[in-house]
């Protein structure tokens, strides 16, 4: 499969933010979000094909039993095929005792995949892009909630979302409705930015709407430790 890197750094969003981690990042994303912080693997090819073994051996280089499978978006192809390999890699990983994440925008459902955390992430309209025919295409497919259903019933799950403004707490809210069973003690709200100068600028806006819903606020140590360079 296209990998567009392979690093080892701190996991910095979710329920297990600070964990050191391995990530493995699928290159290939049919969003084209405005404030997608790594565009340079939205192309299929924009890395290496790399086997899985080839994946496998190359994690034997750091001492660190978790592993995040993020993208891009690591469950689908450019044409929303899914990725049909991720499950084999999947497997894989806790054929060796890894702990395994997926960050995903929850565009589809793979069947038998070993996950740890399924971490999901809907995309809002704030972050729909600017172009037309782009931003066309990503609204006709960043919001299914039939399969979100099903990712949230059958994995252990988190739901990030991202914050620009106070207004996006109703769309989150609207979204979180139209499905069930969600627990509300699994969904993040995060800030959006792209320094840790905008993060700290929205962080209070946020805090006060996750105390006035219950929904739990998002670090984004990426930011806050290195501005969101690549590869950290």
């Amino acid at each position: 499969m296209w990998v567009s890197e392979i690093f080892y750094s701190l996991q910095g969003e979710g329920f297990l933010a600070g964990i050191p981690s391995v990530f493995i990042r699928l290159a290939g994303c049919p969003l084209r979000c405005k404030w997608c912080d790594t565009k340079y693997a939205w192309e299929e090819t924009a890395g290496k094909d790399y086997s899985i073994g080839s994946i496998l051996k190359l994690l034997q280089q750091w001492p660190c039993d978790f592993v995040v499978i993020t993208g891009g978006e690591p469950m689908v192809n450019s044409d929303l095929t899914v990725r049909n390999q991720l499950p084999d890699l999947t497997r894989s990983l806790k054929a060796l005792d890894k702990h395994v994440t997926i960050e995903t925008a929850g565009l589809a459902l793979l069947p038998d995949m070993r996950c740890d955390l399924m971490s999901i992430s809907p995309k809002l309209s704030n972050a729909v892009p600017a172009e037309p025919k782009l931003a066309a295409i990503h609204r006709s497919y960043t919001l299914n909630i039939a399969v979100l259903q099903q990712l949230i019933d059958n994995y252990e799950y988190q739901l990030k979302f991202v914050v620009e403004s106070e207004q996006d707490i109703y769309e989150i809210q609207q979204t979180i409705g139209q499905m069930g069973n969600v627990d509300t003690r699994k969904v993040i709200l995060m800030p959006q930015a792209a320094t840790k100068e905008q993060f700290l600028t929205k962080a209070p806006m946020v805090a006060k709407l996750c105390k006035n819903t219950g929904f739990v606020f998002g670090n984004r140590l990426q930011i806050l430790l290195w501005n969101g360079q690549k590869g950290k």
